[in-house]
C-alpha cells in the first residue's frame, strides 16, 4: 500500500524504500542512515513492515517484522541468512522458529523492551521473548540484536505515529 523513507527522527524523506540497501545503511553513522518502511492493508487493518539485516554466526543474516496498527504486537516474522549452520541457526527460516514472534510485543507498557531469543526457551508467559534454536546460540543472538538495534532504528516514527493515533482517540471520545 505504501512505502516510506525515514531518517533517524521518524521523519518521511524523499526516496524509494524499494531502492535502499540495508546492508549499505547500516555501516552508516546512525544519524545519515535511511530507513525504508513498508505500509500494508490487509482487510482494512495496518501493518508496519520493517526490514532487518544483522549478523549471524558465519555471515549475514536478515528478514522483515510486520507489526500490527498499534505498533506494538507482531503481526509476523520472517528471517533468512547466507550461511549459518546447517540444522542449527540455519533454522531461522523456519517456521517453526519464526510463527512464536506472532503476537509478540516490542514495548512493556510504554518501554521499548525489543523481543529477547533466549537460550534454553523463553520463560512462560514471556510476552518479549521467543525459544532459541538449541545449539544456535550465536545466531539466536544475533537475531535478538538485530531486533534491538533496528527497531530501536524506528523509534522515533514509533512513537511519533502512537502518539497520532492517541490523539485522534482522545479528539473521537471528545466529539461524543
Amino acid at each position: 500500500k505504501e512505502e516510506l523513507v525515514l531518517n533517524y527522527k521518524g521523519e518521511q524523506v524523499k526516496g524509494s524504500a524499494f531502492e535502499i540497501d540495508l546492508q549499505k545503511e547500516i555501516k552508516k553513522d546512525k544519524l545519515n542512515q535511511l530507513l525504508p518502511l513498508f505500509i500494508s492493508d490487509i482487510n482494512g487493518v495496518r501493518q508496519y513492515i520493517i526490514p532487518l539485516r544483522g549478523k549471524g554466526l558465519w555471515g549475514p543474516i536478515w528478514g522483515f517484522i510486520a507489526l500490527e496498527e498499534d505498533l506494538n504486537t507482531v503481526y509476523g516474522a520472517v528471517f533468512d541468512h547466507k550461511g549459518e549452520t546447517p540444522g542449527l541457526g540455519a533454522e531461522i527460516n523456519q517456521t517453526f522458529f519464526q510463527e512464536p514472534f506472532v503476537g509478540k510485543s516490542i514495548f512493556d507498557e510504554k518501554e521499548f523492551t525489543s523481543i529477547r531469543v533466549m537460550k534454553g526457551g523463553a520463560p512462560e508467559g514471556d510476552n518479549h521473548a521467543v525459544d532459541g534454536i538449541s545449539g544456535g546460540t550465536i545466531t539466536s543472538d544475533g537475531v535478538t540484536d538485530m531486533l534491538l538495534e533496528r527497531l530501536d532504528m524506528y523509534l522515533p516514527y514509533i512513537k511519533k505515529v502512537k502518539a497520532e493515533i492517541e490523539e485522534e482517540l482522545v479528539a473521537d471520545m471528545d466529539s461524543v
